[in-house]
């Protein structure tokens, strides 16, 4: 099986990933005429640059003669130009990405690749964003393959329900202020047909260095990474090295949330190639790239399932309460166990009790196991390290008449093998429609088998 690591060591962003997938040989015409297929009024901007001595392919996305910039300098021109007021900014363009596109013209560091043609004139303003409805039809229009146009939409659609989430409010209200503009649908759509292109099974990714420090948003001042992007990482294993600047995107955050398989250490592979996505800052001795690998699963094994160590926390219980337990279920799994579960066992002096048993990674065992000695009354906590296969999962959204429900998603070989609705989607529908629960359940199930 052909697979790709994703390395986030200096974190994620749409321009990072499409340089990536340019350098590991993706040829740059595929994603140039992705962009005239979207019909935008958009063009590319191809460039080898140099960052902290690691040589990397840098692309640009330019819009009406000028490129976009990070948050930072953003709002520094805004408030140059007409002052810092709130209105402003709520109406104002801000893609939100602190690595992808800067308004300048330093290419003395690198030597041009490829430029695309010079922008159409288009009907949208770059200055304003687009309805989630809207991106969807220009994708729906564009001529690229059925997959590619279904990835990147899927993509649009976790950025619209984590902006949702943020702001309180549906998805098909939330206006893409953020993540909706031109040069971030170009993102989004070359990443998608970029990584078809690649030709990989799957795209294994590291743990991801978010930066640190506070971000300017539309809506404000917030400490990275931003409230959306946070949202979208749920579920990732994360970092931060200590760099005080925003590393993740929110397009690169939902990129690696609907193309990555799974998370882990280097694979066992045979590699073939190997490619560098430069972002737009330079930080002393630490190179802003992206590393995407390219290369042959090492065994049979992993053409069939991911494999990964975890570690096993246990703990014998004969004197807790039993809604205690409870609790500490709950606890456990808010604190980022991957599973946790209870077993009924007796104990010496032939005492009823419970064996509570917790998966983590590695990274969790020692937060973990403080979190079981301080709630329950145990003295003692065993741990193990156990190797466990698991199927390729990913998530997909589908609307019902109630709502947006996601859909759980398992693979092998890129193939379906299991698909369910997310419980707490149709739990909270159902009470707050006062529909039965299975009928959501079900209702989620035939939207999904009706849109594949």
């Amino acid at each position: 099986m052909r697979i790709a690591y994703l390395e986030c060591f200096s974190g994620m962003s749409g321009d990072m990933f499409l340089g990536a997938l340019i350098d590991a040989g993706v040829p740059p015409r595929v994603l140039e005429e992705t962009v005239a297929a979207l019909g935008v009024g958009a063009r590319l901007e191809v460039w080898r640059v140099v960052r902290s001595g690691i040589s990397a392919i840098k692309v640009d996305v330019w819009v009406d003669g000028e490129k976009d910039m990070p948050r930072e300098d953003y709002w520094a021109r805004q408030e140059q130009d007409v002052g810092p007021t709130p209105s402003t900014a709520q109406t104002q363009h801000e893609h939100g990405h602190h690595h992808e596109h800067q308004h300048d013209h330093q290419h003395s560091s690198g030597s041009g690749i490829s430029r695309a043609g010079a922008p159409a004139p288009h009907e949208h303003s770059h200055s304003h964003g687009r309805r989630l409805s809207e991106i969807r039809e220009i994708i729906g229009k564009a001529a690229i393959s059925k997959t590619a146009k279904q990835t990147a939409i899927t993509i649009f659609e976790v950025l619209g329900t984590a902006e949702a989430k943020v702001h309180d409010t549906s998805i098909d209200k939330v206006h893409f202020h953020e993540v909706g503009a031109v040069d971030a649908m170009v993102d989004i759509v070359c990443a998608a047909v970029g990584a078809e292109a690649l030709g990989v099974d799957e795209i294994v990714c590291s743990p991801l260095n978010v930066g640190g420090g506070m971000v300017k948003c539309a809506h404000g001042t917030f400490p990275v990474p931003a409230p959306a992007t946070l949202e979208l990482l749920k579920g990732a294993p994360l970092y931060s090295s200590g760099v005080q600047a925003e590393l993740v995107t929110p397009t690169g955050a939902a990129i690696v949330k609907i193309l990555v398989r799974r998370f882990g250490a280097f694979p066992e592979m045979k590699i073939e190639k190997s490619g560098y996505g430069a972002g737009t800052r330079e930080f002393p001795g630490h190179p802003n790239v992206v590393r995407l690998t390219i290369g042959e699963a090492a065994s049979v094994l992993a053409s069939k399932t991911a494999s990964e160590t975890v570690t096993v926390l246990e703990a014998n219980l004969d004197d807790l309460n039993p809604q205690v337990f409870g609790y500490v279920m709950d606890r456990l799994l808010e604190e980022g166990a991957l599973d946790v579960f209870g077993a009924p066992v007796q104990m010496k002096k032939n005492r009823p009790g419970m064996l509570l048993t917790v998966l983590c990674r590695q990274e969790d065992t020692s937060k973990l196991t403080e979190l079981i000695f301080a709630e329950t009354t145990t003295l003692g906590v065993r741990r193990r390290e156990e190797v466990r296969q698991t199927l390729a999962r990913r998530w997909e959204n589908v609307r019902t008449q109630w709502g947006e429900v996601r859909i759980k998603i398992a693979s092998m070989n890129g193939t379906v093998t299991n698909y369910a609705p997310e419980y707490e989607d149709c739990r909270r529908i159902a009470a707050e429609h006062h529909v039965p629960l299975k009928t959501v359940m079900q209702e989620a199930s035939r939207q999904y088998l009706e849109k594949h």
